[in-house]
């Protein structure tokens, strides 16, 4: 019978289980290779299904408080100007009730949620499995009933348990690079996006934030070695206009680059005896998705729900949960190819004609409709799944 679960990784996924388990009467620790949580991070959207989670938390109304609010959204030429302007939500295709945070902000409401009974120890990892018993890198040695692994795309976890990542994780083709950056543009809650052949390049501020930042999107570099992130970056946006070559002396200093092929993850079973996978581990969409939190919360929802609907019996449990989220799962990871390449235009005539486009919807009385009638598939998907209100008074293990 499951009772002593560790979790490997504290990020939305990990802290939304821990969460969750200990509501349902189990005993998570959380194990995280960072020294302390991960603060600020890139914007993300709740949507669909995931509002929900989050509103049975107790959370919903704190992580409007915690909205990024970016009030407007614009495309802009090579010159500066701005071919088109929206509202911020129509522009990052939120409807009325979808809550868009920071991904530090959200794992920190979590966190703070969990601390005073949840075991979170920062600064270890896992460094070997056999069967229920754990080796960590700190030297430390101990057996738990079940293993999660919620420790990204890249997951050690996974890899201990099932094999080599590159039997999972498929590479779509394309890079994507984020870091913090100096707001010189003087950006007040809004978004610009910059579009080149192969290159895409946003930039962003969001409430209380006095920096903003840069994601960059383009397609996979031919010729450039990519063991220096910063350099590699440079070599790739050679050349480009806008405030590109700006943008990239700030990345040289800038002290939280992420960078990273951008990929699915693809897993036949997501357990494996007393190891099981949740979240980007599991099931990576790809930001291209733009449902990878969302993801996430549910999927710890279920996870959680599952294993003690079926009183801690994991052989009944984890099938449960595979069998609830992977429909919701293949029809969320569907949207990251079609995305990505609306993202990211191949061609300069592919770029003219997507700008003239924008250009006239954007001055059309009806532009809101057209957008939403562009972003429909998304949220169908995110709100393709049925969430059991799973009770955790009377189904503790």
């Amino acid at each position: 019978m499951t009772k002593t679960i560790l979790i490997s990784g504290a990020g939305v996924a990990g802290v939304t289980l821990a969460y969750w388990l200990r509501r349902h009467g189990f005993t998570p620790t959380v194990v995280e290779r960072a020294p302390a949580l991960r603060d600020g991070g890139y914007k993300v959207d709740i949507r669909g299904a995931a509002l929900e989670v989050v509103r049975r938390a107790g959370l919903l109304e704190q992580i409007r408080e915690l909205r990024t609010d970016v009030r407007a959204g614009s495309v802009v030429d090579r010159t500066g100007k701005r071919v088109a302007s929206m509202n911020g939500d129509v522009f990052g295709g939120r409807e009325e009730h979808d809550a868009e945070i920071l991904r530090g902000d959200l794992t920190r409401l979590l966190h703070d949620a969990t601390k005073n009974e949840v075991d979170y120890r920062f600064g270890d990892s896992i460094a070997a499995l056999d069967g229920g018993s754990v080796t960590f890198d700190s030297g430390r040695t101990e057996t738990f009933d079940l293993i999660i692994g919620a420790d990204g795309v890249h997951s050690r976890t996974r890899a201990l348990a099932f094999g080599p990542e590159a039997g999972f994780v498929r590479d779509m083709g394309y890079r994507v690079a984020i870091c913090t950056v100096p707001n010189h543009l003087g950006l007040d809650r809004e978004e610009l996006t910059y579009v080149s052949p192969g290159r895409t390049t946003l930039v962003y501020s969001t409430a209380r934030e006095v920096t903003a930042k840069a994601m960059f999107l383009f397609t996979e570099p031919t010729g450039i070695d990519e063991s220096d992130p910063r350099r590699a970056l440079q070599e790739a946006y050679a050349g480009q206009g806008w405030e590109v070559p700006r943008l990239l002396e700030a990345v040289a200093d800038a002290p939280d680059l992420y960078y990273d092929r951008l990929s699915q993850v693809h897993v036949d079973r997501w357990s494996a005896g007393p190891v099981a996978l949740v979240g980007d581990a599991a099931h990576c969409a790809s930001p291209a998705s733009g449902q990878g939190t969302s993801l996430a919360l549910v999927g710890a929802y279920v996870l959680a729900g599952e294993l003690a609907a079926a009183g801690g019996d994991q052989t009944a449990g984890l099938p449960a949960y595979e069998r609830r989220m992977r429909p919701f799962v293949e029809r969320n990871q569907k949207l990251g190819p079609a995305n990505i390449k609306r993202m990211v235009l191949g061609s300069a005539g592919q770029v003219r004609m997507s700008m003239m486009m924008l250009g006239v919807m954007s001055r059309l009385p009806g532009r809101d409709r057209m957008m939403a009638a562009m972003m429909a598939p998304l949220h169908k998907a995110a709100n393709a799944i049925e969430i059991p209100a799973y009770d955790t008074r009377s189904q503790r293990p």
